[in-house]
């Protein structure tokens, strides 16, 4: 071994995925120790939420993981709909889960074409998946009027009704995506410059995926068959036929890879969904504030894997207590094992494979 030397990756280095800091330990090309330090973005989000009502927080969950600011507002309204026994309409549930795949899908487009970006693709697949995803962005800008930090779901059901002409607009970006993703196949997937990069590259195993709480597509590229939509259903999640994709290997090409096939079973489920919108108001009447005593933990399918949101209510307007799980600090904690005795080319790949948003990370 030579001399180590100390590098800082960050925290403006673009391949960090916002602003972290990665001090590595290299003995010449070669990855030897990688210590990540967080907390560029630390907002206090948890504490804000003891201090506002219900309602008022649901907007600050849209800047947790900013990519998929529906799927974060849906896993903290179903938490209180769960801790203070708020039904929720029929409609609602079903439009519910139509967005959130739709956000599913948007984030996962970002991952891709920034992860090829990463690998030095240049703006070539950038460009595919954010003309793809400026679709969908559209839509939601329809629907509640936002284009990034998305504001939709409410306690007991949603903001509002979905325009007039939506559910054929969906349909109609159903049959465009799908096209698509075959398109991303000839472009990226088996792209030969693409496999050689990717390949065998930040190999992660069940077992280190399980012992360090990885979830999401990270957890099923290394071939764990878990998708909380499947194994504890919430919504009407129950009610629509889709596969859960899993890897064989567990390198940053089945997390590529992951994402991609899960985009497939996402427009699944948006498709059935869409043929089974129940009629009535999605907009449920509930009070402006709440009151209630008791605690939970409700966890959801985020893009990313498994978001948790843990109330604690002592009577008052505004939880005693909250706590985030997000699924992007675990996915981080990996980091380092995954790396070490690889390039520093090799360490933006894996980086890059693990989608991570700090938003959520720094909250």
């Amino acid at each position: 071994m030579g001399e180590l030397l100390t590098v800082n990756m960050g925290p403006q280095h673009p391949s960090t995925h916002g602003v972290l800091y990665l001090e590595l330990t290299i003995d010449g090309e070669i990855v030897v120790n990688c210590k990540p330090h967080l907390g560029y973005l630390h907002r206090s989000m948890e504490k804000i939420a003891e201090n506002r009502t219900y309602i008022q927080f649901i907007p600050f969950t849209d800047r947790l993981d900013y990519l998929a600011s529906m799927n974060n507002n849906l896993g903290f309204c179903l938490t209180v709909e769960k801790l203070l026994n708020i039904p929720v309409t029929p409609r609602a549930q079903y439009l519910r889960v139509i967005i959130a795949e739709l956000n599913r899908v948007a984030s996962h487009l970002v991952a891709i074409g920034t992860f090829a970006q990463d690998l030095g693709a240049y703006a070539t697949a950038l460009f595919y998946t954010f003309s793809d995803r400026e679709k969908i962005v559209e839509l939601f800008d329809n629907i509640c009027g936002s284009r990034l930090t998305y504001n939709y779901m409410r306690i007991g059901g949603v903001s509002g009704d979905i325009p007039a002409g939506t559910e054929q607009i969906i349909k109609d970006f159903i049959a465009y995506e799908r096209k698509q993703l075959k398109e991303y196949n000839e472009l990226l997937t088996y792209n030969v410059i693409f496999l050689a990069r990717s390949k065998k590259i930040g190999i992660l195993s069940k077992e280190k995926a399980l012992n360090y709480g990885v979830s999401g597509p990270i957890l099923r590229a290394s071939g764990v068959k878990w998708d909380i939509r499947k194994e504890e259903p919430y919504l009407v999640y129950d009610k629509f036929d889709f596969d859960v994709p899993t890897g064989g290997v567990g390198d940053s090409w089945d997390r590529y890879k992951i994402k991609l096939d899960e985009i497939e079973q996402s427009l699944r489920i948006i498709e059935q969904a869409i043929g089974a919108i129940p009629e009535g108001n999605p907009v449920s009447k509930v009070n402006r504030v709440f009151r209630g005593t008791g605690e939970t933990y409700m966890r959801t399918e985020n893009p990313r894997g498994e978001l948790g949101f843990y109330l604690v209510a002592e009577g008052g307007f505004n939880p005693y207590r909250c706590k985030i799980r997000s699924p992007s600090f675990s996915n981080l904690s990996v980091l380092s094992e995954l790396i070490k005795g690889l390039n520093i080319s090799d360490a933006v790949c894996v980086l890059g494979s693990l989608d991570i948003v700090m938003g959520e990370i720094d909250r």
